[in-house]
């Protein structure tokens, strides 16, 4: 995983100004890591190497990290996200929701987004539950500041109850399917 990891990287770096200048605006890119990257050593001189070599702008890359990954290890979480934002990137917190202390740690970590995870977002329409904990993540998010992506919006009628709810974005088929981000990628040889 950490291989691949910072082969995205690599890519979506060398990669961001065509993007950015393709969609006529400033982009946000997106790039999930694994725990694994995470506990790696050198990955934020690796990070940081690509970035002044790319002379990447502040805001144009969120990474994102899984709850799970982040409690696993609180400290080089905290650490490696303080790293990241001194070069001006955002953080997601991944799956949020799933952890057993949530709530928690929240307060330890700088993230700028919360994404909501699916498996409360996909039943919001049926079910009283997952309509609530929707609801109490997204307004504990932006009591603390932090903007909400709810994962799984597959449906029109779901974006709706998030749009009445004040989750800030939507993730999922609901939204758009997944395509490429570089048409000519050729798949990673590792």
């Amino acid at each position: 995983m950490p291989k691949l990891d910072r082969w995205v990287i690599a890519k979506v770096f060398s990669g961001y100004h065509t993007l950015s200048a393709a969609h006529e605006l400033p982009l946000t890119c997106a790039i999930n890591l694994s725990g694994t990257s995470l506990n790696e050593g050198g990955l934020f001189e690796f990070i940081r190497q690509q970035a002044e070599q790319h002379r990447i702008p502040e805001h144009a890359i969120c990474f994102e990290i899984t709850e799970t990954a982040a409690i696993d290890n609180l400290q080089a979480a905290a650490e490696f996200y303080k790293g990241c934002k001194t070069l001006g990137f955002l953080f997601a917190l991944d799956d949020f929701g799933t952890g057993t202390s949530s709530f928690g740690y929240l307060k330890s970590l700088p993230v700028d987004y919360l994404k909501i995870d699916g498996g409360f977002v996909r039943n919001i329409d049926k079910d009283g539950i997952d309509r609530a904990m929707t609801e109490t993540i997204n307004r504990i998010g932006h009591l603390m500041g932090i903007r909400t992506v709810a994962e799984f919006a597959e449906s029109d009628e779901i974006i709706q109850r998030l749009r009445a709810m004040g989750v800030d974005y939507a993730q999922g088929y609901g939204v758009s399917r997944p395509a490429p981000l570089f048409p000519d990628c050729e798949v990673a040889r590792i």
